[in-house]
């Protein structure tokens, strides 16, 4: 069991600008009991890299309906190089098989598609929170 709750930071990037679900999803995580930061839409990778390292996130979650999840290899290469690699990223959203599979040789934790459950998300994001955890814990030692 995690100490804290979970903390997500929910945003969009590049210039999709359709958010209601990044709304739902973040609303719902926050009912759940995580502690969520919401962003509004056409947030650089930089601001999100700042963000996730000033709130001590867990998890970011990036919502894509205009192929925006394309830009989330570069957001893994700059925490890494901010030296976040243990936050966890996942994406929602429409996301075809070959990007999925670009994405998660990429670093992408996971991929929610839609019609996945707001409890399959919630789930994973709570075990995603475990798993950063862990490995910041294993990157102090």
């Amino acid at each position: 069991m995690l100490e804290r709750p979970p903390k997500v930071i929910i945003t969009k990037i590049g210039l999709d600008g359709h958010d209601r679900g990044s709304r739902v999803i973040a609303a719902y995580l926050r009912d759940c009991g995580m502690e969520v930061v919401y962003t509004p839409p056409w947030q650089p990778l930089a601001a999100v890299v700042k963000l996730a390292i000033e709130e001590d996130a867990d998890v970011i979650g990036i919502s894509s309906l205009a192929t925006d999840h394309l830009l989330v290899p570069k957001l893994i290469g700059a925490l890494r190089a901010a030296g976040a690699a243990e936050v966890q990223v996942v994406v929602g959203g429409i996301v075809p098989p070959a990007d999925e599979a670009r994405l998660l040789e990429s670093g992408v934790a996971r991929v929610f598609h839609p019609g996945a459950s707001l409890q399959e998300v919630a789930d994973g994001m709570r075990a995603l929170a475990g798993r950063a955890r862990a490995a910041q814990e294993g990157a102090a030692t």
